[in-house]
């Protein structure tokens, strides 16, 4: 659709626009242990962590992706960036953290359709907004990145140091998993009962 053919390392480029992917999380926020070393070592004394800010990190995994995106977004010849990630909260914090790691300061439209037909890109090319219109949007994305953060870390330290193993737990998994539990418990209890219509 937007006429990019020649394969990059890593991208696509064409007269145009040149076109690249994070393959998912290409940047999260820091574990415990990179925002103060005394963090490695779990004990119950250091609990909760509250770090004033949280920082964020290139993940190990996909570092050499992370490496293409930053290179092309501070490339001089490029003179805006496009975040065209999935139409959401989450598409919407992936962009930012790797644009804010990257230190890029060049302006951003932002790419916003929910299908990938041809006729569908095309308009959303037509209809680019300026990515300020959804600052909102990544402001309650790393909200909730930051209080999965919190919860999940402190929480997953806590029962573990209590209970002698490691046990994950976190703001949205812990409250699903007791859902589930409770939906079981009730079906083994199941005691029939006669009724009548």
């Amino acid at each position: 659709v937007l006429g990019c053919e020649g394969k990059g390392e890593g991208c696509i480029r064409g007269k145009n626009y040149i076109v690249t992917w994070a393959l998912g999380h290409l940047v999260s926020l820091c574990e415990p242990d990179q925002l103060d070393p005394a963090y490695k070592r779990w004990r119950m004394e250091q609990l909760p962590m509250l770090p004033q800010r949280l920082p964020t990190r290139v993940l190990p995994k996909t570092q050499a992706q992370y490496a293409v995106v930053k290179a092309l977004m501070l490339d001089q010849g490029v003179e805006k960036i496009i975040c065209a990630t999935d139409s959401g909260r989450e598409g919407e914090l992936i962009f930012r953290f790797i644009y804010h790691q990257a230190g890029c300061k060049k302006p951003v439209d932002r790419l916003w359709i929910s299908s990938m037909t041809d006729a569908a890109i095309r308009e959303g090319f037509a209809r680019l907004k300026p990515d300020g219109a959804y600052d909102a949007l990544y402001v309650s994305a790393r909200c909730r990145a930051e209080a999965d953060w919190l919860v999940g870390m402190n929480a997953t330290r806590a029962f573990s140091l209590k209970y002698g193993a490691l046990l994950s737990l976190g703001r949205v998994q812990t409250p699903t998993l007791n859902l589930i539990a409770q939906r079981d418990k009730e079906i083994r209890e199941f005691v029939p009962q006669e009724y009548y219509e």
